[in-house]
């Protein structure tokens, strides 16, 4: 594969379908669509709006999808076989940081008010909470997972937690069958104008710029198609470095709100992505996503990949017996295409972390 001498070869594949999920964060690619950024980079792209995280993994293992904006969890937890079909993955870049949430239903988020802590509000209902998060192994998962242990409530004894695809989110919060959810943005919004719960913690306090989504293929999509994914990342970070630029969070808003996109009203899209609030309950709103920040936000750090290798150990999805021997580093070297991407960065003069430069600060991985 031939990453080192960009336009020694012609793009191996020029007519793009990429996936992606209902969700505020995929403006990038809504934006690189609707302002056809692939165009220059030689590259036409076919947006393809997906029900499912479930849904993106089995288009892309199939090659119905040459790429997908996914959670990082996901493209792990795929390398590694975590309940469903293994393939060898890929994550290009990252797409964002931050921009997600937890809400909790009405009933729960005002026993909190009077109980005071999350364990004794839990136990208000009774019976077992039931939390939904959107991928086994994904960001949302794991963002739930961490909160609920750092208020003492083990994620995987205390609680029963359900896969639900975040458009369908609210619809079980409002009849009762959930207590609380993990999800991007706008279904906390959503949530909330709809009466049926309140976003009580934003992602960005458990982890400030954390990453979430990536813009993942499988691995042999890249051995096959070098050209061409330095061509997309190329893109999508034209595409990042323009969502980014002020003034324009609004005017993405106002495509993400369109039928083919997201299907939500542009009032409860703008307000949470362009970082104006966070819900009811922030007296100042947490930090926004962040789609580019000068280059900051994209590149795909081998250690925020091992980090997720270290949070399906501490959680039972990644146990020695099943996998022996996993090599956690080269794990994340095979995953994250840093020298793909250090390349197609400086093709469009994006600032890259020197070799040497300290690896970003993760969470702890202190078991309860």
């Amino acid at each position: 594969m031939d990453i080192a001498t960009p336009g020694a070869h012609p793009l191996e594949k020029t007519h793009l379908r990429i996936g992606f999920v209902s969700l505020s964060d995929a403006a990038p690619l809504v934006a690189a669509k609707v302002l056809e950024f692939g165009h220059r980079h030689g590259l036409t792209l076919e947006l393809c709006r997906q029900p499912s995280w479930a849904a993106v993994r089995d288009k892309l293992l199939s090659g119905e999808l040459d790429c997908a904006h996914a959670l990082y969890g996901l493209v792990y937890g795929v390398e590694l076989g975590i309940g469903g079909p293994r393939d060898e993955m890929a994550v290009l870049m990252v797409l964002n940081r931050n921009g997600q949430a937890i809400t909790l239903s009405t009933q729960l988020a005002h026993a909190l008010d009077l109980e005071g802590n999350l364990k004794a509000a839990l136990a208000t209902l009774g019976r077992p909470p039931v939390f939904a998060q959107t991928f086994p192994t994904g960001t949302h998962a794991l963002w739930l997972y961490y909160w609920l242990a750092a208020h003492g409530v083990h994620p995987r004894a205390d609680i029963e937690s359900v896969v639900i695809p975040p458009p369908r989110m609210v619809d079980a919060l409002e009849s009762g069958t959930l207590d609380g959810f993990c999800a991007g943005e706008p279904w906390h919004a959503v949530a909330e104008a709809r009466g049926a719960g309140e976003t009580v913690v934003a992602t960005s306090q458990i982890w400030p710029n954390h990453p979430e989504k990536v813009l993942a293929c499988r691995r042999d999509f890249v051995e096959r198609h070098p050209a061409t994914a330095r061509a997309l990342i190329c893109t999508m970070l034209e595409a990042c470095r323009w969502v980014d630029a002020p003034g324009h969070r609004e005017e993405i808003a106002h495509w993400l709100a369109k039928p083919d996109a997201l299907d939500v009203q542009l009032e409860l899209i703008a307000p949470r992505l362009s970082g104006r609030e966070g819900g009811k309950r922030f007296a100042q709103p947490p930090l926004p996503v962040s789609f580019f920040d000068g280059g900051a936000v994209n590149f795909p750090h081998e250690s925020e990949g091992r980090w997720f290798l270290a949070q399906y150990r501490r959680w039972g999805l990644l146990r020695e017996t099943d996998t022996p021997a996993i090599d956690d580093e080269a794990i994340a070297a095979r995953i994250n295409q840093t020298a793909l991407y250090r390349v197609a960065a400086a093709m469009v003069e994006v600032p890259v972390p020197s070799a040497n430069a300290a690896a970003p600060d993760t969470l702890s991985n202190d078991a309860l």
